[in-house]
């Protein structure tokens, strides 16, 4: 049986060693399980208290992704089974969003150096990972998107904290619309730090190892040069420039989606990511520009606070399920969605996805409430 993700101590030539973890999924294109972050999430910890330990590397096995979201089926399964229940038989979406949010929160706090190269499709649960990560290594095929808005989710994993950190024209209009990004687009954004050619990612491990690692604070310059120093590859045209820059109301759902509406015709692909919009789910929508008002003010431990009310709230109502099943499992693409189109949108339903539904929230222990 395939590992889901495969663990290595690997020596440097001055004898520190680089923890490297790699997603080993590949034919599911890297999605993330519950069982895939309980092996991710403690071995990065482990080696995060090891003083030989200089930087961590993530990758992922395959050409075409390195990890292209959460575990769609295995949450639909659960909330379908809840669902024809009408109680909680099944707890491993609750289980998984909260595990996912920790590991996330933790690469964000990791003590050591983490680099992870999203090559391919980073998309979701493996946006996640990448945004979590102090180095964020790009190639010339990288495909980055939060499409939650198909499938009547809405950008989680900590996409709150990558969407709070660009020009909020530019974070409403992808939250908005589930456009794809390429890596011009995310280094514009600062989604990304640093680029590598594809058919060279497979090597920067071997290079690492030959660095003169200190094992002390100095490894953060030493990266900082060896990364800039990379060959460039020729990237493709950045699109998102194609999005103006304005002043955001975020405050005022209607103007805001009239805002983004207003753009059509600039681009194609800008016209392609409102049709998304347009057949999307209302209800993400919605949650998108709220998340995006509340988001400024918060801190990162917040940030996932919010999410993971949210998601709650998105599992045990209908939409997240509904755009599910005719994405990918009936794939007959006519979701049924609570509300028909955004004019009829309820902003009390979109309010009641932040309401807190525990009385002290799973979260409390990340940090400062």
């Amino acid at each position: 049986m395939t590992d889901p993700v495969v663990f290595t101590d690997v020596e440097t030539d001055n004898g520190m060693m680089i923890g490297h973890a790699e997603l080993n999924m590949e034919s599911t294109l890297n999605s993330l399980s519950l069982e895939m972050v309980r092996l991710l999430h403690p071995a990065i910890d482990a080696w995060a208290e090891r003083d030989d330990i200089v930087c961590i590397v993530i990758t992922a096995a395959g050409d075409r992704a390195f990890c292209a979201g959460g575990d769609i089926q295995a949450l639909y399964a659960a909330i379908d089974a809840n669902h024809a229940a009408d109680a909680v038989v099944n707890d491993y979406p609750f289980r998984f969003f909260e595990e996912e949010y920790r590991f996330d929160f933790s690469l964000h706090e990791c003590p050591k150096p983490v680099i992870t190269i999203g090559h391919g499709i980073v998309m979701g649960g493996g946006l996640g990972i990448f945004g979590a990560s102090q180095y964020r290594v790009l190639t010339e095929k990288s495909r980055l998107a939060l499409p939650e808005v198909t499938i009547g989710l809405f950008p989680d994993a900590g996409a709150s904290w990558t969407l709070r950190n660009m020009p909020q024209y530019w974070a409403s209009f992808l939250g908005l619309t589930g456009s794809h990004i390429n890596a011009a687009d995310a280094l514009l954004c600062g989604v990304g730090t640093h680029l590598v050619g594809h058919s060279e990612r497979t090597e920067l491990l071997r290079l690492a190892k030959q660095l003169p690692w200190s094992g002390d604070g100095s490894d953060l310059e030493l990266i900082d040069e060896w990364l800039a120093g990379l060959a460039v590859p020729i990237l493709p045209e950045a699109q998102i420039s194609n999005v103006p820059e304005r002043l955001s109301q975020v405050d005022d759902f209607r103007a805001e989606i009239a805002a983004v509406q207003s753009l059509a015709g600039q681009s194609d692909w800008i016209d392609k990511g409102l049709a998304n919009l347009e057949r999307g789910c209302p209800t993400t929508a919605g949650i998108v520009v709220e998340q995006l008002r509340r988001v400024p003010e918060m801190s990162l431990a917040d940030s996932y606070r919010m999410e993971l009310t949210v998601a709650t709230h998105c599992a045990q109502n209908n939409d997240f399920r509904e755009g599910v099943r005719a994405l990918l499992i009936d794939k007959d693409n006519s979701p049924m969605w609570r509300f028909t189109d955004l004019a009829g949108l309820e902003w009390e339903h979109v309010l009641s996805h932040f309401v807190e539904p525990w009385q002290t929230h799973p979260l409390t222990d990340l940090g400062e409430v």
